[in-house]
C-alpha cells in the first residue's frame, strides 16, 4: 500500500538560496579541477592541451572552457591512472559493467564512502523512507555499485536492510511475502518480473507490504510507472546514478511531487550540452547530460559525457534542479531508415495497450541493404483467449508507425514467451545489423 507522505528533516543545502548554493558549488568546483590538475596526469595533460588552467574558474559559466572525459579516457588509463590518491588512500573499488572492451575502473576513498552513503540515504529519504524501514534490496551486489549504493544508505538512514541482490525470484517473492519490508530497490523491469511472480504464486501484489519501490540502473517511462503503481499499489519513485560519477545517488526523486529526479547538486555540478558539438544549452532544452564531481577524492570526473539525453528543469521540493526523464542515450539511439528512435519510445506505447505485458524486445536486423524492425511483446495471462494477437499486433504496429515514423514487424505472444532479466539491467534491443 502507498505510504502517506510525511515530510521529515531536511539537511540545509536542500532548502539554500540559489546564490548559496551557488557559492558553496564554485569553491567546490576550484577545489576539484586543481585536485584533478595536480595529481592525475591525465587532467594535467588535457587542461594543457586545452589552454585551461584551474584559476580560470572565476564563475560556474567558466566551466564550458574545460576538456570533457569519456569511458575512453577512463580505459585508457585503466586501471588505477585516473585516481587522484596513492591506491593505499583507497577505501573500495568498484567497476563498471563494461559490455564492450575493458570496463572502467572506479575507487573510493574514506571520505568518499561517507558522502555516498549519505547521499544515498537523503535519496531514500526523498522517497519516503525513514528510520526503522525495512529495506529490500535486489540490486546486484559485487563490482555494480547498485547493491552496495543502495545498502550503505539504506543503513545510513537507519534502516534494517534485507540484501538480497539480484536474481531467484521465486526466493525474493518469499522474502517479500515473510519479512514484510517497506521499501524495495530494484530495477523497474526486475520489478515487473517480480510482480508476475507473485501472481503466479497466487499472491496479490496490491496486498503486499512495499510501500516504496526505488527504481533505477536503466532508463524508464512515465508508462512504467503508473504500470507498477497500479499493478503493485506503491509509489514509484526514479533514483539516477552512475557508477563513474559516483553509483546510485547522484539524483533521485522525491515522492511529493514525482516531478523527476533532483540532483544533488552540492556533490555534482550538472550541464545540458548538444551532443554534437559539446555546446553547453540553457535549462529546460533537450541534450546530453554531463557531470563534474565536486566532493570526489579518489576519483574526480570533470565534465564527465554521460551519453544520457535529458534536460535540466528549475527547482520544485528541493533548492536544487530537476533531470527530466532519460529519454535515451546518445549510443544507444537507433537510427532506422534515417529515423532516430529511442527503446524508451517503443515502452511508452507497448504499456498504454492494456491487452500487453510490460516486457518488449527490440529486434533489428538488415535485408537487402534495408534496416528492419521487429517488436516483440505478449498479452497479458487475462487476455488469452479473449483476443486475437494478430488484431492485437496490428494495432500497436500502426501505432508506432503513427507515432515513431518507422515500420516495423510486431509479434504477438503468450505470456512469459519472452526471456525475462533475472538480474541487472533488461536486454530491450538485439541489434543484429553488426553480424
Amino acid at each position: 500500500m502507498k505510504r502517506p507522505f510525511s515530510p521529515t528533516k531536511l539537511d540545509p543545502i536542500e532548502r539554500a538560496s540559489k546564490d548559496e548554493l551557488q557559492a558553496l558549488q564554485l569553491q567546490r568546483l576550484r577545489w576539484s579541477l586543481q585536485h584533478a590538475y595536480d595529481n592525475v596526469p591525465h587532467y594535467r595533460k588535457a587542461f594543457d592541451a586545452h589552454g585551461v588552467h584551474p584559476s580560470a574558474l572565476k564563475q560556474l559559466a567558466d566551466l564550458a572552457k574545460f576538456p570533457f572525459t569519456t569511458k575512453k579516457e577512463l580505459r585508457d588509463n585503466y586501471p588505477f591512472g585516473m585516481f587522484a590518491v596513492p591506491r593505499e588512500r583507497v577505501m573500495r573499488i568498484h567497476a563498471s559493467s563494461g559490455t564492450t572492451g575493458k570496463p572502467t575502473v572506479v575507487g573510493y576513498t574514506a571520505a568518499d564512502i561517507d558522502h555516498w552513503s549519505n547521499l544515498v540515504a537523503r535519496s531514500i529519504r526523498a522517497a519516503g523512507g525513514r528510520a526503522g524501514d525495512l529495506v529490500h534490496v535486489a540490486y546486484g551486489y559485487g563490482l555494480f555499485t547498485g547493491g552496495l549504493g543502495a545498502h550503505y544508505g539504506a543503513e545510513r538512514l537507519g534502516c534494517t536492510v534485507i540484501p538480497m541482490s539480484g536474481g531467484q525470484t521465486e526466493k525474493q517473492v518469499q522474502l517479500i511475502n515473510d519479512f514484510k519490508p517497506d521499501i524495495i530497490m530494484v530495477t523497474p523491469s526486475y520489478m515487473q518480473v517480480i510482480v508476475e511472480e507473485m501472481a503466479r504464486q497466487g499472491l496479490d501484489p496490491k496486498a503486499s507490504s512495499l510501500k516504496v519501490g526505488i527504481f533505477g540502473a536503466e532508463p524508464w517511462t512515465e508508462a512504467m510507472r503508473r504500470d507498477i503503481e497500479a499493478s503493485a499499489n506503491m509509489d514509484a519513485v526514479d533514483i539516477y546514478g552512475l557508477s563513474e560519477v559516483m553509483g546510485p545517488g547522484v539524483a533521485s526523486e522525491c515522492v511529493e511531487t514525482k516531478d523527476g529526479p533532483v540532483v544533488w547538486e552540492d556533490h555534482f555540478y550538472p550541464e545540458i550540452i548538444d551532443p554534437a558539438t559539446g555546446a553547453v544549452l540553457p535549462d529546460g532544452e533537450e541534450g546530453e547530460l554531463v557531470f563534474t564531481t565536486l566532493t570526489k577524492e579518489a576519483l574526480p570526473v570533470i565534465r564527465y559525457r554521460t551519453r544520457d539525453l535529458t534536460r535540466l528543469h528549475a527547482p520544485t521540493a528541493r533548492s536544487m534542479r530537476r533531470m527530466g526523464k532519460i529519454v535515451g542515450r546518445s549510443d544507444d539511439m537507433l537510427i532506422i531508415r534515417g529515423v532516430n528512435m529511442f527503446p524508451t519510445q517503443i515502452e511508452e506505447l507497448v504499456l498504454q495497450d492494456g491487452q500487453l505485458g510490460g516486457q518488449y524486445q527490440i529486434v533489428v536486423t538488415r535485408e537487402a541493404n534495408l534496416d528492419e524492425v521487429e517488436v516483440r511483446c505478449e498479452l497479458t495471462p487475462g487476455m488469452v483467449g479473449k483476443v486475437e494477437p494478430k488484431l492485437v499486433a496490428d494495432g500497436l504496429r500502426e501505432r508506432i508507425k503513427t507515432m515513431v515514423g518507422v515500420s516495423t514487424r510486431v509479434m504477438v505472444g503468450m505470456p512469459d514467451s519472452i526471456e525475462r532479466t533475472l538480474v541487472g539491467k533488461a536486454r530491450r534491443v538485439i541489434d543484429q545489423r553488426s553480424r
